[in-house]
C-alpha cells in the first residue's frame, strides 16, 4: 500500500522532448496516477511549458542542486519528505517556488 505523497505529490520534473514537462509521483507515474502499469507520458494531455526552468531555477529545486533540466528531483530517499521535519520545511519550500512558475500547454 502507497501513503498519499507516493501518489499525489510532486517527485520531479522530467523534461519531454517537445520541452514540455510532467510531473511525476514516487512511482515516476503523472501525479495521482497508482498504477503498476507502464505509462506512456505522451498519450496524456498533462505536459507542461513552465517559464523561467533553467539550470539556475534547477540548482534551487534540486534535492542536490544539480543543474540537469531533463529531470528535476524534488527529493531522494535520503531526504524523503515524510521523514523529518526539516526534509518537510526544506520541499515545501521548494513546492513553494515551484507555485509561482507560469505554465501554459
Amino acid at each position: 500500500m502507497d501513503d498519499f505523497r507516493t501518489v499525489a505529490l510532486p517527485y520531479c520534473l522530467k523534461k519531454m522532448e517537445d520541452g514540455t514537462y510532467i510531473i511525476l509521483n514516487r512511482k515516476y507515474k503523472p501525479i495521482g496516477f497508482n498504477s503498476q502499469e507502464h505509462v506512456i507520458y505522451e498519450d496524456y494531455p498533462i505536459h507542461h511549458k513552465i517559464k523561467g526552468i533553467n539550470r539556475k531555477t534547477a540548482t534551487s529545486l534540486s534535492w542536490n542542486n544539480s543543474d540537469n533540466t531533463d529531470t528535476i528531483f524534488l527529493y531522494n530517499d535520503g531526504c524523503v519528505p515524510t521523514h523529518s521535519t526539516e526534509n518537510m520545511s526544506n520541499y515545501l519550500n521548494k513546492l513553494k517556488a515551484l507555485a509561482k512558475y507560469k505554465v501554459t500547454r
